[in-house]
């Protein structure tokens, strides 16, 4: 959408508006305002995007970071809202969505769990993660190899020695249930490239939050 408002992008306007078309496809999807079940994103009872069992919170955080953005740029622009459907998308809407993925993420879920590590009083502490998981070097410097790893310290029960704080787990199954053991991977595994849209999301409600106190005064 915004290379399309530049005059120099004019010449791919036609591969530039299917770019648009799928992503406005998708956030329509999860507006649930596309035609037809199988066309809308699938959700767990309480709200959250739903994609797979495994590490399913890279699509959440992914998905909040398009319609974040989505939202601005339709605010910047003359197409103020998106067409779906099943009625027009307002990037109020599109905010207000983004808000409800996050405000799940970090606490606001039948768990009464933060899936992102280190924040709030009740995160994952057995973290799918060698370095969490493992005694650091300053506590025990012997050798500790693979297998060393698995015999001793995977299997523990314990939460891990070390909290990778910021890291974003991958979150709940298809019925917000959460199962916080070591080797439950498909939910507790932590991966950059789950946390890396929350730094964007999170920046922008940031600026948010201060430009209103900023006006308030």
């Amino acid at each position: 959408m915004q290379l399309l408002t530049e005059e120099k992008h004019a010449k791919h306007k036609r591969i530039l508006e299917q770019y648009q078309s799928k992503a406005e496809y998708y956030i329509c999807s999860c507006l649930d305002k596309n035609n037809g079940t199988k066309n809308n994103a699938a959700f767990t009872p309480s709200g959250l995007i739903y994609i797979r069992q495994w590490n399913n919170m890279q699509y959440v955080s992914s998905g909040s970071f398009l319609t974040m953005v989505y939202s601005d740029l339709l605010h910047k622009s003359n197409h103020k809202n998106i067409k779906c459907h099943g009625g027009d998308v307002t990037p109020q809407e599109l905010l207000q969505f983004s808000i409800s993925q996050v405000d799940y993420i970090l606490g606001s879920n039948p768990m009464n769990m933060s899936y992102l590590v280190g924040f709030g009083p009740r995160f994952p502490t057995r973290v799918h993660h060698r370095g969490a998981s493992i005694v650091s070097y300053r506590e025990n410097k012997g050798f500790i190899g693979c297998t060393q790893g698995y015999d001793t310290w995977y299997g523990s029960k314990d939460p891990n020695p070390n909290i990778v704080v910021g890291a974003l787990v991958g979150g709940p199954n298809h019925n917000d249930e959460f199962f916080d053991h070591r080797g439950n991977y498909m939910q507790t595994e932590a991966c950059t490239y789950n946390t890396a849209p929350l730094v964007g999301i999170f920046a922008r409600l940031n600026y948010l939050q201060n430009a209103v106190l900023h006006t308030s005064y």
